[in-house]
């Protein structure tokens, strides 16, 4: 990784809504980067918000920091990147492991019950703020926006960790910059293990790969990010190059032997139908919340962006010398009015390789499927308060926008259909209505015929039931097989014409929290609204 100076900068602010272009650039951070020991957030001129932590004992603590860097992505270019460092100050060292030569941020691992302390010290030229995705922790521990800090300032988070075990992850959250700063290299991965995982026999160490998908546009060595036309904003940006793990035409070297996957969709909007090139079934061991009850087979599996599955691959019916392909698949790309079109030479609903992994090398020893995972204490739907009348939020254009029930994010703002009682569990339904470009408030109107990725904060759901329309069957039909709705979901994808309903129990904290579109371009839109957790 070149630590050389960069003498190339360009940077022109990303405004919310607005038409915007940004060229990824940089500089070499200072070995004392300036910082603040104040905890203190401006959200506007006259709104601060401010937040405090215990400084009692933790069981790890990590100072992280977002920086300014050059990372050699293309074999002898440097490229201009902004991206997450971390070291453990307290603690297991190994609670921070990196992907070497990635711009990918460290990955943290973490354990079911540890109290954690993370130290962020922000030194891009943006303000900004981390947040922890799929971890259910305290509002304000969770990056709401209203909590982002300018450059050289500083935040400090510290909770219990209450997930289960599985493959989480973590990325900036500031209002209208969320979608450049994850694009510039912002994003890394959290994995958590527990008593209960540790019992099963599944591959660990050097059998255990992340695999993180994303999808970029160079323009010589830079790495540009240009949604600069209403069609770009509007579809969500799509790269021309596929990435993993921070590489392009990825390739991995593996033994005669079963291996766990770790996929994370960490694209900004692009959705993959992923697929092993010789048809052999995807087994599945984990959602975005953690194990499964006991594994399931897929064809394919369909990712949105910010979902993730654990996979269960065996090598071992391969010879040295052997490769296999995974491939994301073709499939009906939604459209209104020619709205997919955008400007990408990769557009959305195209198949193309993904990684390739050849055996190597053969192995001494392998581990085996077990029939069974874990218990992840589903709940009930009879527990549901109102089981027989769903909460419905529409997703859908109006204004030149995309809304939620007909409203935009404001940052403080919770509309009364937006209060949830703490201590309850509730049916939540996303209608993506699909069809025309209206809209407005209270939940007519379409969904521009394009596909939104739901993402609520704080506890997992459950998925219950999808339903579509006929307008968009044929779109459907060509994903719906590749959808696994067996585990504990935090982002479920609503294709459009579909309503899918989740079961979600408010239980663990009260407090201000975010449901919003993961496609980035349209989360960066004001599709996002605040949801309050109101204790009795």
């Amino acid at each position: 990784m070149s630590k050389k100076p960069v003498t190339r900068r360009s940077f022109l602010a990303f405004s919310g809504g607005g038409v915007a272009a940004l060229v990824v650039a940089a500089c070499t951070p200072s070995s004392d980067p300036t910082t603040t020991t104040s905890l203190t957030s401006t959200t506007s001129a006259d709104a601060t918000t401010t937040t405090t932590f215990t400084g009692g004992p933790v069981d790890v603590e990590i100072s992280l920091r977002s920086i300014r860097d050059t990372v050699e992505i293309r074999s002898g270019v440097d490229t201009d990147v902004w991206r997450y460092i971390a070291e453990v100050t307290e603690g297991d060292p190994g609670a921070v492991s990196v992907i070497e030569g990635s711009y990918l941020g460290p990955t943290f691992h973490f354990r079911k019950g540890q109290r954690v302390r993370i130290i962020f010290d922000n030194d891009i030229p943006d303000r900004s703020i981390v947040h922890w995705h799929g971890l259910d922790v305290p509002e304000d521990m969770d990056g709401h926006p209203r909590f982002a800090v300018p450059e050289g300032g500083r935040y400090v988070y510290e909770f219990t960790v209450e997930n289960r075990a599985g493959t989480y992850w973590y990325h900036p959250h500031p209002h209208g910059r969320t979608g450049p700063q994850v694009y510039a290299g912002m994003a890394g991965l959290i994995l958590i293990t527990d008593d209960e995982e540790e019992a099963l026999s599944l591959p660990s160490g050097e059998f255990d790969l992340p695999v993180v998908i994303q999808d970029r546009t160079f323009d010589g060595d830079q790495m540009v990010y240009l949604p600069n036309g209403m069609m770009d904003q509007m579809n969500g940006f799509l790269g021309e190059e596929i990435l993993v793990n921070g590489s392009p035409d990825a390739a991995f070297g593996v033994a005669a032997r079963s291996y766990r996957l770790r996929i994370l969709n960490g694209s900004n909007s692009r959705i993959y139908k992923l697929a092993w090139d010789d048809s052999t079934p995807l087994v599945v061991l984990t959602t975005d919340g953690g194990l499964l009850e006991s594994p399931v087979t897929r064809p394919y599996v369909t990712l949105g962006p910010a979902e993730r599955v654990d996979l269960w691959v065996d090598f071992g019916t391969d010879s040295v010398g052997d490769s296999r392909k995974l491939i994301s698949l073709p499939f009906i790309a939604p459209s209104s009015g020619g709205m997919m079109g955008g400007s990408s030479s990769l557009p959305l609903g195209t198949g193309f390789d993904v990684a390739t992994f050849t055996v190597d090398r053969t192995a001494d020893s392998t581990d085996t499927l077990p029939d069974s995972l874990s218990d992840p204490a589903f709940a009930s739907l009879d527990e549901a308060i109102n089981r027989n009348s769903a909460r419905v939020v529409t997703l859908a254009m109006a204004a030149g926008g995309w809304t939620l029930n007909g409203r935009r994010f404001e940052m403080l703002d919770v509309a009364s259909d937006e209060e949830v009682k703490f201590g309850t569990t509730e049916v939540w339904e996303f209608y993506n209505a699909g069809g025309g470009m209206g809209g407005g408030m209270g939940g007519g109107g379409g969904g521009g015929g394009l596909p939104h990725p739901m993402h609520m904060h704080g506890q997992q759901f459950q998925i219950i039931a999808r339903s579509i329309e006929d307008s968009g069957r044929n779109a459907w039909d060509s994903v719906r097989e590749g959808y696994v709705d067996d585990g504990w979901k935090d982002t479920v994808l609503v294709m459009p014409g579909e309503r899918v309903r989740v079961l979600r129990r408010f239980t663990t904290f009260p407090g201000l929290f975010l449901y919003h579109c993961h496609n980035l371009e349209h989360e960066d839109m004001g599709m996002m609204r605040n949801f309050r957790i109101n204790e009795a």
